[in-house]
């Protein structure tokens, strides 16, 4: 058998933090000229991608596709086409709503960040059966690779941005009050992990941007609303 080798691409450009801010804000500023602003959450990715990208969205059996279980998207480059795991179908199964918003708001982070990068890995190259149509990105829950964690914020930065979450805060909670982990766990009596703990507090915002409640947490902890432990004080 032969052997199939993967030139390497252009390398991946490192990112500041603010940079993934401003090219989320930049996509949902060229939406909302073209579309209508959008004044608040949930922010409306599936017409971001279909109607201002003008992807074309499916609903794979990634699982016979690639032959592995842990593939929720795979974007095709030249076809215009994203590729969501069936079973994230948010019709048929409601309670993935969040995870099917973040799958997708991460293949248009690929879509805007990443689709000069044609080159294809060779770790992803060999998840392929020969007679299947090759996507330029396919994305795993165990890869942790730098290109994924791009994509990861720039899809938390799309689907919960700064300012809106902030404004969102002050109106569930009456301020910018964050949230501390060891009082969360003193009021609740909760013995879950720190994450399950945190997660629970936040569940009901993350309804109302409609992501997960793990997404949610994770970005609430980036911008300082919720805090693992209370700075010592200087006096």
């Amino acid at each position: 058998m032969t052997k199939r080798v993967s030139k390497p691409g252009p390398k991946l450009r490192f990112m500041k933090d603010q940079e993934f801010e401003d090219e989320a804000a930049l996509l949902l500023a060229e939406y909302g000229n073209k579309h209508g602003q959008v004044a608040g959450p949930p922010i409306p990715i599936d017409e971001i991608v279909e109607l201002y990208l003008e992807l074309h969205l499916t609903f794979d059996d990634m699982r016979a596709l690639f032959g592995v279980d842990d593939v929720h998207g795979a974007l095709w480059v030249n076809d215009r086409r994203v590729g969501i795991d069936q079973r994230l179908e948010p019709t048929e199964n409601p309670a993935m709503l969040g995870r099917y918003h973040f799958t997708l708001a991460h293949e248009t982070g690929h879509w805007r960040l990443h689709r000069h990068l044609f080159q294809r890995k060779a770790n992803q190259l060999t998840l392929l059966p020969d007679n299947v149509e090759r996507p330029e990105y396919i994305c795993r829950s165990s890869d942790t690779e730098p290109i994924e964690y791009q994509a990861n914020r720039f899809a938390s930065c799309l689907l919960m941005p700064r300012e809106m979450l902030k404004r969102a805060w002050h109106e569930w909670r009456g301020g910018m009050d964050p949230f501390y982990l060891p009082d969360l766990r003193e009021e609740s009596g909760d013995n879950g992990t720190d994450e399950m703990i945190l997660e629970n507090a936040v569940r009901p915002l993350a309804s109302t941007f409609q992501v997960s409640p793990e997404a949610m947490r994770i970005r609430a902890e980036g911008i300082k609303l919720l805090l693992r432990k209370r700075e010592a004080s200087l006096f």
